[in-house]
């Protein structure tokens, strides 16, 4: 389907011509710039004043401007190949864009502005995405990626919990706010990686697709619906910690039922297959760890959230962009062969705040400065090496 104009595309900026230019660029570049701000301030070499409080920042800025960024530099690319039509380009993207980084500079440097215009810029970027992807789902009636709208507008209401905690001084809000923010992003990379890993297996590794189980896939992510709303509604206090031992367990059994019936031993020469694998294997690890914690074993909460958001988010999001990065710019899915050593380098980062700071919690400080250091260079090699390809046009010539 012709969706644009070939002279009218060409006369755009390369970085505005589809969503994951701009946000894949801008987040990435972002995400390693705040991980090193938060390294610095945890080893007291610099003293960080941001919106609200350091801790505030680091949770916040990581999941609504680092994550939030890639969400919706993949969902307003996906959106033309899923309806045909246009997506957001040009004036609406760089509107977006700048939105997006109004928003970072606020909570970076504005200590001292009214708490009503921190929020209001930054809570109004994904509702404004939200309605970007629905006008050409609603136009050509994409029932089945529908339901990616009000969970943009779930994801703006964690963000606007987070905005209330500071408001009264409630850290039990803040702290509730991001972490259903992270249940809920991690049902979308359960459902998003349940749609692509199969196919993206099958066609990398030349074998036959493996068909879903029904049954199998709606009891994993069910389980997973099951989980953010207990937490969404902050009703797991009043379940029995045995109660929610063993609904992680569940989750955690039925997820990696998935993840094993995709075979990651299939892909073991496919960087682009095994870290996202690896990325997904998180979510039964992570959940698994959560199931512990309530059964009495001694891993706390940041370690478990952790294997989460430094392994299954980080790891994803790292691989997704650079698939997405290559395929819709014109090019092989045949990333840079220093791109292996990134996708390791963020998975030993999430090895380093999770597992060795609990083994070894002595060393706390060391296993934390690796972590950092992991994500920085993960994230800074890919925009280094992804930088050409996001703003210049595609070399074949094709709008996008």
């Amino acid at each position: 389907m012709q969706i644009t104009d070939l002279a009218t595309e060409q006369k755009l900026l390369p970085l505005l011509r589809q969503a994951f230019r701009p946000m894949f660029l801008f987040g990435a570049a972002f995400s390693a710039i705040a991980m090193l701000l938060w390294g610095l301030t945890l080893a007291g070499h610099i003293q960080l004043k941001p919106f609200a409080n350091v801790l505030f920042w680091h949770s916040h800025e990581m999941l609504f401007g680092f994550v939030s960024a890639i969400v919706i530099g993949f969902l307003l690319t996906a959106v033309q190949n899923w309806t045909g039509l246009r997506a957001p380009h040009g004036k609406s993207l760089l509107f977006i864009s700048l939105l997006w980084l109004s928003a970072r500079m606020l909570l970076l440097f504005g200590q001292s502005l009214p708490l009503y215009l921190v929020a209001a810029v930054d809570l109004s970027f994904l509702p404004v995405c939200a309605v970007l992807l629905a006008i050409p789902l609603i136009k050509t009636g994409q029932q089945r990626n529908l339901f990616f709208i009000p969970l943009l507008l779930l994801l703006s209401a964690c963000n606007a919990l987070m905005y209330i905690g500071v408001a009264y001084h409630r850290y039990d809000l803040m702290q509730l706010g991001s972490q259903n923010a992270i249940w809920l992003i991690t049902l979308l990379m359960a459902i998003v990686g349940g749609r692509v890993l199969p196919m993206f297996t099958a066609n990398g590794t030349q074998t036959k697709k493996v068909e879903a189980i029904v049954w199998l896939d709606r009891a994993a992510l069910g389980s997973l619906w099951l989980i953010f709303v207990l937490h969404f509604f902050a009703l797991t206090a009043y379940l029995p910690p045995m109660a929610m031992s063993g609904l992680f367990a569940v989750s955690a059994l039925l997820t990696g039922l998935r993840c094993l019936r995709w075979k990651i031993w299939l892909t073991v020469k496919v960087p682009l297959l095994w870290s996202l694998h690896l990325a997904y294997w998180c979510i039964p690890l992570g959940l698994a760890l959560y199931s512990a914690r309530y059964a009495g074993v001694n891993i706390s909460n940041s370690i478990a959230l952790h294997a989460l958001t430094a392994g299954a988010m980080g790891s994803m999001i790292l691989s997704m962009m650079t698939r997405v990065s290559l395929g819709h710019s014109g090019r092989m899915l045949k990333p840079h062969t220093i791109m292996s050593l990134a996708f390791l380098l963020v998975l030993a980062a999430a090895v380093s705040r999770t597992l060795l700071i609990w083994l070894w919690p002595a060393q706390t400080m060391q296993w934390l400065w690796l972590g950092v250091g992991g994500w920085v260079l993960a994230y800074t090699l890919y925009v280094l090496v992804y930088f050409p390809v996001l703003t210049t046009p595609r070399p074949d010539g094709r709008p996008g």
